[in-house]
């Protein structure tokens, strides 16, 4: 039997840190997203920034769903179409993956 592994015990202020930085993340990436949908910046230069930690972290079916035109049904056939989990994260996309993604919205 597995027993699994407890959470770390985190004191008040590295709880507080934590949230702080996850919110911060948050409403970077909500930025990014506003952005993708005016049009001020496009997804080949955000997959491009996918080192950036805001990036990586995104799932790729909110990155899509932040396109000009593209919701929630749209996306998910899309990733289907790729072969992209809808789980996915950015930083977890392969090379084909990326270059079909540019191929189909880019």
């Amino acid at each position: 039997m597995v027993v699994p592994a407890k959470p770390p015990q985190l004191s008040a202020d590295e709880k507080r840190d934590a949230l702080l930085k996850a919110q911060e993340m948050r409403s970077k990436r909500a930025e990014l997203r506003g952005r993708l949908k005016k049009g001020s910046v496009s997804l080949h230069e955000v997959l491009d920034a996918c080192g950036d930690e805001v990036v990586a972290k995104m799932r790729v079916a909110y990155l899509i769903q932040s396109l000009p035109q593209v919701g929630k049904v749209t996306s998910k056939k899309i990733m289907e179409e790729i072969g992209i989990n809808e789980n996915r994260r950015v930083q977890g996309l392969g090379k084909r993956q990326i270059s079909a993604l540019l191929e189909r919205l880019g």
